[in-house]
């Protein structure tokens, strides 16, 4: 399963980029999943990963908790909370 990923704000900082395409293993069934595998491709991601509490999540443009599954989610994306003001 090839799943385009977004990151933005504090998130593509750290990892360095804006998205990529990557393909997980099977055993990547939610975004909490896909976090902890892509957490554990580098020390910048896992940088980017470490406090679950500060990152939002969206699959296919839909706010969801960390506990959604991907089912076959084409885009996942990566955010700190927004605020207005």
């Amino acid at each position: 399963m090839a799943i385009h990923v977004l990151y933005f704000a504090s998130v593509k900082e750290k990892v360095g980029l804006g998205e990529e395409h990557v393909s997980p293993p099977a055993s990547v069934a939610t975004v909490s999943d896909l976090m902890d595998w892509l957490a554990a491709r580098s020390p910048k991601y896992a940088s980017a990963f470490a406090n679950r509490a500060t990152i939002k999540s969206a699959v296919d443009q839909t706010h969801v908790p960390l506990s959604t599954a991907l089912g076959e989610a084409r885009e996942v994306a990566f955010f700190p909370p927004v605020t207005g003001g």
